[in-house]
Order: C-alpha cells, then structure tokens, then sequence
C-alpha cells in the first residue's frame, strides 16, 4: 500500500530508525518478490545500527525456503544469522496451556 500512495520510502526510513523491530511468525507464509525486496531493504538498512527480533515456528534452516529467490535470501540471512543471538524455545504452547485452564475454569 505504501508503494500505492507514495509513502513507502518515508515509512521504510520510520523502520530502520526504530530502536527495536520485532518481526513476528516469521515464515507462516513464502515470501513473494515484492515482500523479499521489502525484507532485504529493511534488514540491510538496520544491519549493524539497530535491533531486530525474529520470532518463528519455522527452523532457521528452512528460511531458505520461505524467503523463495536463493540470492537474496543469501543476502538476508548473512545479514540476520551470522551475528544473531538465538534463542531455540522448547515445551508446550503457552497458548495451549491457557486455553485448557481456561477450559477447566469454565467446566467448574
């Protein structure tokens, strides 16, 4: 929509300013052309000068895979990857785990 009504520079120039991006299920879906050009640019702008979160149910070693074209997913994985601290989260869903006490609340 930003490339739509001419906003799209001003607002990539709002993200890579921001002290903290958080990039949430990354990897629900592939990613088409115009969101791998997106994802480069936003990343290769905050490479180095920012923060930024990644949270996926998908393993890092399919991001390959998700991002689609092998260059540029090169590119923005030798940018996210190599200095990353990761964080491999193991056990239940908490969202799971909420809903069936919240289950049991409503049966009693």
């Amino acid at each position: 929509m930003c490339k739509a009504d001419g906003s799209y520079l001003k607002e990539i120039t709002r993200l890579e300013k921001q002290d903290l991006l958080i990039i949430d299920d990354f990897g629900i879906q592939p990613l088409d052309a115009q969101s791998r050009t997106m994802l480069l640019e936003i990343i290769e702008d905050r490479h180095a000068k920012r923060s930024t979160i990644f949270t996926s149910q998908v393993p890092v070693n399919k991001w390959y895979e998700v991002i689609g074209e092998i260059t540029i997913a090169d590119a923005i994985l030798d940018r996210i990857v190599h200095d990353a601290h990761r964080m491999d989260l193991k056990g239940e869903s908490l969202r799971k785990k909420k809903a069936e006490q919240q289950e049991k609340t409503d049966k009693n």
